[in-house]
């Protein structure tokens, strides 16, 4: 059951830092408009398509059901299909996408929200060499939804909000990460004088 996308530019890719900050993902007004008025129509299913992003996205890449505790040792797709826990989070990354599409015409605050999910995502363990799948099923998973209306420019502009929140989660996870290394060495290097101390 694949889907025709996975050549698109959303999975992540073995590129050096340098030139994936080069092709930094630009939405423009056309874009917005596409993917508000596509939203319309997403999220009358929305609680299906967030349970079909995650069942095709462990199916295609069961190692991402690594990071997720409650599904980590379910393999019958079909349990997972009528699973409450599943539903509950497919509906939560439905929400942030709910979100992002509402702050399309304020991006400064898509970008703090955005940053702010790869930072809770290091503190769940949740790696960014994911993130990029997310966007490739939500799109496999909404084409059907939209028929017709589904169009090589609609595509690009939700493959292109895709990349723009995942390079953002990506700087959270990044500063999150280095604030954790920050924290570890000023408590260590403070603990450091208190052993010392009580070992005079």
């Amino acid at each position: 059951m694949g889907c025709a996308i996975s050549g698109l530019g959303l999975a992540p890719k073995k590129t050096t830092e340098a030139a994936s900050e080069d092709e930094a993902p630009h939405l423009t007004s056309e874009h917005i408009h596409m993917i508000k008025e596509s939203w319309k129509l997403i999220q009358e299913d929305i609680a299906k398509v967030g349970i079909i992003v995650f069942v095709r996205l462990f199916e295609t890449h069961p190692e991402c059901k690594d990071v997720f505790f409650l599904f980590r040792d379910v393999e019958d797709l079909e349990r997972l299909r009528t699973s409450k826990e599943l539903r509950a989070h497919g509906l939560r990354v439905m929400s942030f996408i709910e979100k992002s599409v509402a702050r399309l015409d304020q991006l400064e605050r898509l970008d703090s929200l955005a940053v702010e999910l790869g930072r809770s995502h290091y503190r769940y363990s949740a790696p960014p060499k994911y993130y990029g799948y997310v966007g490739t099923e939500f799109i496999c998973a909404v084409r059907p939804i939209l028929k017709d209306k589904w169009t090589p420019e609609l595509e690009k502009a939700w493959k292109t909000l895709f990349q723009y929140v995942t390079q953002l989660m990506r700087q959270g996870y990044t500063e999150e990460e280095e604030e954790a290394k920050r924290s570890n060495t000023v408590g260590s290097s403070r603990e450091r004088p208190d052993k010392r101390n009580t070992a005079l």
